[in-house]
């Protein structure tokens, strides 16, 4: 049998105006001879989240019971969402959404026991089995659709608030949430030492566990915590992710790879950083991907490129690699916005 890998890469294609300032004196011979030479269509997938729950068979992508499995709890029968803790930060006339990045178990657990304390009585639970990961468990499936964090991350919050017939309902609990974390001690104490306050929590990714996840692939390289914990799930070998991947390469069997570097430079608006994690991903996988598609180690490289517009997926086989009339274009080429 032959070896495949499907490379998967969120927010490789930025803006117009950023791909332009990003782009300028960036050299990706690989990655730009990739895109050139390979058979491309569109994505419906928006995100990574909507991807990864595609590809193993999650319905109406219910991440967080994935992710509470993954940290050791029992999802059982019921309904949970994601409700991670944030910071939101007034700009003018948004609120910018920031994760919190720093929080210690304890100060986790008396915000969950204060917000399980208020609204025991409409039947809401909130749990941190990590302190930086909180989950809401509800007694019934509410109405709602809602965006996964990472999508929101950087961006005024108020086009990305839940949306449905219970919609209101939703951006009033969100409301009585923020008055009841504003003046918390654990935010008292934060104010003091410089940390950013928890004034607000982001559902998303509800939904029921499924029996079983299903995927099609023999092993899984990631630095995404997120493809991790689907992976551990699905009890599908999941080895750290390093530069070696490709000396790796098993004879047969589909490799995911899923890099993941580029989203915390996109949230938060930082092109430096964003081109840095371009260059690696260049150095230590796509080229050395490239080569071993050139020497017939990998018979298909299949990249996904996920993010909120313009998805596309790119396919390029053995014996399409030298196909040298196919001249590559620069990155900035496939912005988003671009004519």
């Amino acid at each position: 049998m032959n070896a495949y890998v499907h490379l998967v890469i969120p927010d490789l294609f930025l803006p117009h105006d950023a791909a332009v300032d990003a782009g300028t004196g960036l050299r990706l011979p690989a990655l730009e001879k990739i895109l050139a030479r390979a058979q491309s269509s569109l994505l419906p997938m928006s995100s990574l989240e909507t991807w990864l729950c595609a590809a193993f068979g999650v319905a109406n992508q219910a991440v967080a019971p994935i992710t509470l499995q993954a940290e050791g709890e029992q999802p059982g029968t019921a309904y949970w969402l994601r409700a991670d803790p944030v910071h939101l930060m007034l700009r003018g006339e948004q609120f910018i959404l920031r994760p919190i990045t720093t929080l210690d178990t304890n100060e986790a657990a008396q915000l969950c026991s204060s917000l399980n304390q208020h609204f025991a009585a409409e039947g809401l639970h909130f749990a941190a089995p990590q302190a930086l990961h909180w989950y809401l468990r509800v007694e019934r499936e509410p109405d709602i659709g809602t965006t996964p964090l990472a999508q929101v991350a950087g961006h005024d919050i108020r086009a990305h608030l839940p949306q449905g017939a219970e919609a209101l309902r939703w951006h009033k609990l969100l409301n009585e949430i923020q008055m009841l974390l504003f003046d918390h001690p654990v935010n008292q104490a934060r104010e003091a030492r410089g940390d950013w306050l928890i004034n607000s929590v982001w559902p998303w990714g509800g939904g029921y566990a499924p029996e079983k996840l299903l995927c099609r692939f023999a092993r899984i390289y990631t630095d995404s915590p997120l493809a991790m914990a689907f992976a551990k799930v699905a009890d599908i070998s999941h080895p750290a992710l390093s530069g070696d991947v490709t000396q790796r390469l098993e004879e047969a069997g589909e490799t995911l790879i899923v890099w993941d570097g580029l989203r915390h430079a996109c949230q938060h608006g930082d092109l430096g950083e964003w081109r840095d994690s371009v260059q690696q991903l260049e150095r230590d996988y796509v080229g050395p991907l490239l080569q071993a598609l050139r020497l017939g180690r990998i018979e298909k490289l299949t990249l996904d490129v996920v993010q909120t517009h313009a998805s596309g997926r790119f396919v390029l086989t053995h014996g399409k690699v030298w196909q040298f009339w196919r001249r590559p274009k620069r990155l900035e080429y496939y912005a988003v916005g671009s004519a």
